[in-house]
């Protein structure tokens, strides 16, 4: 089962941020893969089993972005 979550994120304003975003929400085990579009603000994150969404906001702003929804 895949579930697929979109997260709001502000903050990120080049390739580098998405590519440090994605890299640290793919380093959570449940995390199959991460999209980070800065032009969008957001990250499209696909689970491979239920993640608490703490875990996944809490790895976005240990790189001190700030994740809306």
């Amino acid at each position: 089962m895949i579930m697929e979550l979109t997260m709001k994120i502000e903050g990120m304003m080049c390739p580098h941020c998405e590519a440090a975003v994605k890299k640290a929400l793919e380093a959570i085990p449940t995390v199959d893969s991460a999209f980070a579009s800065h032009e969008k603000g957001e990250a499209v994150v696909k689970l491979n089993a239920e993640t608490d969404f703490a875990v996944l906001k809490k790895a976005v702003e240990d790189l001190d972005y700030k994740v809306i929804v």
